[in-house]
């Protein structure tokens, strides 16, 4: 049976209770047995069943389930499209980031004045 979840406030644990769960449901109401789908899915009985208690599998088998399910598609809605707005496309001339910027110090943000040498210069 599935509980509703507010994947806002939940664990880890209880998200990954309720997305083995769902999955469980998907594969029962397909009539599928976990041997069934371990074999569309090619992994074994036993890690099927891992995944369906909630036991911590790999992304990889992970995925190879959504694929034998025939569910992988949902995965686009999973992260959101980290494309540049269009305004920002415009702001930048056409560059997009490559990178993500260095966070400056308080040290760079100090204007610079006479006296303000550090210890340990050369010049001591």
């Amino acid at each position: 049976m599935t509980y509703p979840i507010d994947f806002s406030i939940a664990t880890s644990d209880q998200i990954e209770f309720a997305l083995c769960n769902k999955l469980e449901n998907i594969r029962l109401a397909r009539n599928m047995t976990q041997e069934e789908l371990a074999n569309d899915a090619g992994v074994s009985l036993r890690t099927m069943v891992r995944l369906e208690n909630g036991k911590g599998v790999s992304l990889d088998t992970f995925i190879r389930v959504l694929i034998a399910l025939g569910i992988q598609q949902n995965l686009e809605t999973l992260l959101p499209d980290p494309s540049i707005r269009p305004i920002d496309r415009v702001n930048l001339k056409g560059n997009e980031r490559k990178r993500a910027s260095s966070k400056s110090t308080e040290l760079e943000k100090k204007p610079w004045s006479w006296g303000d040498e550090t210890e340990g210069d050369l010049n001591d």
